[in-house]
């Protein structure tokens, strides 16, 4: 609730409204990109539904911090993975300023930087963390290929 006044009545209004199911929450968003055609898709607060959760698309999404001295070192290969992968045409390659942008499902925690999250197109609300390996191309990719539901270029080409 953001009132630009406060009274019993606008309070009243605000109980009423979120008894019947109206109310929209309030989500924390950076300006929704203009121009969203690089080889990694930005994702802010009010596109995370829009992007990650599209049951179209397989995704993988960096939650960074802008501060992050990790995140900051990963920046280029990301890139790199973005660009390997940008004529996928089931396969969104992202990433979120966590620390300006809410995280609109509970599935996706982030609890360091940088958090890198696989979400398969049917498993949405079970998305893979990516834990334990090198923050790479080769294992970025390797990470891809084993939980990718359709690739169009097979491993042989890799």
């Amino acid at each position: 609730m953001e009132p630009e006044e406060f009274d019993s009545d606008v309070l009243r209004q605000f109980v009423v409204a979120f008894k019947k199911g109206k109310l929209k929450p309030i989500v924390k968003s950076q300006p929704v990109p203009k121009n969203n055609k690089g080889p990694v898709k930005v994702v802010v607060g009010k596109t995370f539904d829009t992007i990650v959760m599209d049951p179209k698309n397989d995704v993988l999404i960096e939650f960074y911090a802008p501060w992050c001295g990790h995140c900051k070192k990963l920046e280029p290969v990301y890139n790199e993975l973005g660009k390997k992968y940008k004529n996928e045409k089931n396969l969104v390659i992202a990433k979120m300023d966590a620390t300006a942008n809410d995280v609109t499902n509970d599935h996706y925690k982030v609890e360091g930087f940088p958090t890198i999250y696989f979400a398969p197109k049917d498993k949405k609300n079970n998305p893979i963390k990516f834990e334990g390996g090198d923050r790479d191309l080769e294992h970025l990719s390797k990470f891809i290929e084993e939980h990718a539901t359709k690739l169009s270029r097979t491993k042989e080409e890799l």
